[in-house]
């Protein structure tokens, strides 16, 4: 089943990543944490709207691993501008060494004005984001919006750190808001029957019924953290935050086991983008 073809990481960049599958690795320098990622096109007929960051940095003197997935709809420009500028803007927020929940908080909100202001340059279109931040390998804060999850590993305990924002589950708010959550066209429960997630970067004809405020948590990494799966919901929407923990403790390479995510979610007939980070803490 190696019909991913997924090429190298520095093949992924061109375009902006936009090859029909690409994959890649890094790990820190100060520690013996690895990072994969695999990203597969679905089987819709538009472009890959799907974007990615993995990488560690250097910032006044601590190591920082930066990870995030932003998964687009309605064209790929929002989740590009993303994957440009949200860390940036976070890292930049002067509250981010003494207050990292309020940095986030204050960064999302500023990041989602800057695109709104942007339109028509960015297009009608939106994006979910859940990005994590791994301070000196001990701590990690992770936010997010709309349905692109994240979830730790615990002695082989799944532990999902995001919540997925779905318009049933947030009817009230986008009610109040004037808007309404209808099935209509379809099976799914979309805002003003148009959008599958009630919270999202961008998308200003729906913004006014829309939050593009995340939810944002910490979690210590100790000696019983294994594990760290990003990855939008073209993975979750056929597979269980446990059975995705199980694939990757399986599999050393975090590489591969992005892979063997993306692999198990074709197989399980997903037709969405499908994107896979897996942070490894231990060697």
């Amino acid at each position: 089943m190696d019909n991913l073809c997924c090429f190298n990481s520095k093949f992924s960049k061109l375009a902006g990543g936009r090859s029909s599958c690409s994959s890649g690795k890094g790990r820190s320098n100060q520690g013996p944490t690895k990072y994969g990622f695999s990203l597969v096109k679905g089987k819709a007929n538009h472009p890959m709207e799907d974007y990615h960051v993995s990488k560690f940095v250097q910032l006044h003197g601590h190591e920082l691993g930066l990870f995030a997935i932003y998964d687009g709809h309605l064209g790929d420009s929002v989740p590009a501008y993303l994957q440009k500028h949200l860390f940036s803007n976070i890292l930049n927020e002067e509250d981010f060494r003494n207050d990292p929940h309020r940095a986030i908080l204050k960064a999302y909100e500023r990041t989602d004005q800057a695109i709104l202001s942007h339109t028509p340059d960015l297009g009608r279109g939106g994006s979910t984001a859940v990005t994590a931040i791994l301070i000196n390998a001990r701590k990690l804060w992770v936010a997010n919006v709309g349905d692109s999850r994240a979830v730790l590993s615990r002695r082989g305990q799944a532990i999902q750190l995001s919540i997925d924002h779905e318009p049933n589950t947030e009817r009230d708010d986008i009610e109040n808001r004037g808007g309404f959550v209808s099935n209509m066209p379809g099976d799914v429960a979309r805002v003003n029957g148009q959008l599958a997630v009630s919270r999202a970067f961008g998308d200003k004809n729906l913004k006014s019924h829309l939050s593009s405020d995340p939810d944002v948590t910490n979690a210590d990494v100790d000696a019983e953290t294994d594990l760290l799966i990003l990855a939008s919901d073209g993975l979750w929407k056929v597979m269980s935050n446990q059975e995705a923990v199980d694939i990757v403790r399986k599999v050393k390479d975090p590489e591969k086991a992005a892979k063997q995510l993306a692999i198990e979610a074709l197989v399980r007939e997903s037709k969405d983008d499908i994107s896979c980070i897996v942070v490894r803490f231990k060697g």
